[in-house]
């Protein structure tokens, strides 16, 4: 089960988050639940096993933005790593980073389950 706890643990910036819900721990737990399954992580490994950049970048970016409210760091860091390098259009290894991003949501997702 995530608690603030284990997310702080897990190096979740807790307080910030719950400053964005005005310290709503129920909502705030609810929200980074949600966020652990959303669609945007299968959209960006569909687009990334494609090579398709334009739906990758999409997909990084809108992940960028909950991983980012949620104040969840270590997977907020990797997606806006993804997201800059496909903005500029650079050759990288997505591929990679997708999965050390997977490795980090996964890492989570045991947590809840526990």
């Amino acid at each position: 089960m995530l608690t603030i706890e284990t997310l702080r643990r897990a190096g979740v910036n807790t307080e910030e988050g719950l400053r964005r819900l005005m310290n709503n721990e129920t909502f705030y737990l609810r929200l980074v639940n949600m966020a652990l399954d959303d669609a945007g992580f299968g959209k960006l490994s569909d687009a990334v096993g494609n090579d398709d950049r334009k739906a990758a970048f999409e997909a990084a970016h809108a992940l960028k933005g909950v991983l980012g409210n949620l104040s969840l760091i270590p997977m907020y860091e990797k997606v806006s790593e993804m997201t800059e390098l496909l903005r500029a259009g650079k050759d990288a290894d997505y591929a990679h980073l997708l999965r050390q991003l997977l490795e980090q949501r996964d890492e989570l997702i045991r947590l809840r389950e526990g």
